[in-house]
């Protein structure tokens, strides 16, 4: 991400310097196109970092779920044996 923003910061320097020094059409509309991809990259880079991170979370959860569903049954267990004296 860090890597994303360095390339962006850079970006913007020329692009302010395009205006400054005035270096021509070219370097205007490639700069501009360089922003778009960039941008994009970064678009689709958090899109799949938040995706990431939702899938974390629901396998955590199922962990979970699944390890207090083993631990009711141990109890459950427990308490037949208790009830039926073995």
């Amino acid at each position: 991400m860090l890597i994303w923003c360095a390339i962006l910061f850079t970006l913007g320097i020329l692009a302010f310097m395009d205006s400054i020094f005035n270096y021509g059409e070219i370097f205007r509309q490639v700069n501009s196109v360089l922003f778009m991809l960039t941008s994009l990259g970064l678009l689709v880079r958090t899109t799949t970092k938040i995706r990431g991170k939702q899938l974390e979370q629901v396998q955590e959860h199922v962990s979970s779920m699944e390890m207090e569903m083993r631990n009711m049954r141990t109890e459950q267990e427990n308490l037949r044996r208790v009830t039926t004296g073995r």
